[in-house]
């Protein structure tokens, strides 16, 4: 908690409004079924891009409630989000942590499983694999995760290459310490930093990432509130009703700047080079 504390203090006003809107958006992600003032899933033909009183931004062409949508549209953008980037951390960091760990045979295998992945366009990518595992939120979150792990896993190793010549480490190793002792008590705990900026600013891409399928018609089900979705079910109306492809646009640009300028805000702050890192 005092690290916590002390991260606080140390962001400026930019990463703390950042940092503040991504908790209001979490919060609202986790409330949403009862901020929700409609059904999200609820159509009604009578209703179709009518702007009524109870409706705050309108209908859309299913006659289902804008609002409502835009409401838990944020709680499967951000979930959908955070379950790939961890997936894609997780795997990522164990792939860097062992490359740059033990070197040698090991890095180079796994390095070049990297640049395979790495040759190829993200995007193009998880294309590829939604319409080879067919659409779904699990194929989604798989999708975004493979495509972003390999990154990850290049960034962890060069960290983790520095720390294993630092004396620390060397002296553990002389010592006698096994190899996942010194792993999980040495080189992962100075990789946290790093992790955490990773992280943040995965979470845009991963955001983005999940809009630009359901944009496509390759995510979840269309019937399901997601930003992506929503833009998609409002690009054939942005003459006429706008608003329908705008506010979820909007959100999406939202999300994407916050955790953008927070990774940048922590990058600055958590970085390792700088006097008084949160970590000593």
């Amino acid at each position: 908690m005092e690290q916590l504390k002390h991260l606080w203090k140390r962001l400026s006003w930019v990463g703390r409004l950042c940092l503040a809107g991504i908790i209001l958006l979490v919060a609202i992600a986790i409330a949403a079924p009862w901020l929700v003032p409609k059904d999200p899933m609820e159509t009604d033909p009578a209703r179709r891009l009518a702007s009524l009183p109870g409706f705050l931004l309108g209908c859309d062409q299913l006659g289902q409630d804008v609002f409502s949508r835009l409401i838990y549209g944020t709680r499967l953008s951000l979930g959908i989000g955070f379950s790939a980037r961890t997936f894609a951390l997780t795997i990522g960091l164990l792939v860097g942590l062992l490359a740059g760990y033990f070197g040698g045979w090991v890095d180079w295998l796994l390095m070049r499983l990297v640049d395979i992945f790495l040759a190829f366009p993200s995007l193009l990518l998880a294309i590829a694999i939604s319409m080879v595992l067919g659409h779904g939120l699990m194929t989604v979150i798989l999708a975004i995760a493979i495509v972003g792990w390999a990154e990850t896993a290049r960034i962890i190793r060069g960290m983790a290459m520095e720390i294993r010549t630092v004396e620390f480490v060397q002296a553990a190793q002389a010592m006698g310490a096994g190899h996942t002792r010194i792993i999980l008590r040495h080189i992962l705990p100075n990789c946290l930093p790093l992790v955490i900026v990773i992280f943040a600013m995965g979470m845009a891409t991963a955001i983005l990432a999940e809009a630009s399928l359901s944009f496509l018609g390759l995510g979840v089900d269309p019937s399901l509130p997601t930003w992506g979705g929503m833009v998609a079910m409002g690009k054939d109306y942005l003459w006429a009703y706008p608003g329908l492809a705008l506010f979820p646009g909007c959100c999406i640009a939202l999300v994407v700047i916050l955790f953008n300028v927070l990774g940048d805000e922590l990058r600055d702050v958590l970085d390792p080079g700088r006097k008084g890192n949160w970590l000593s």
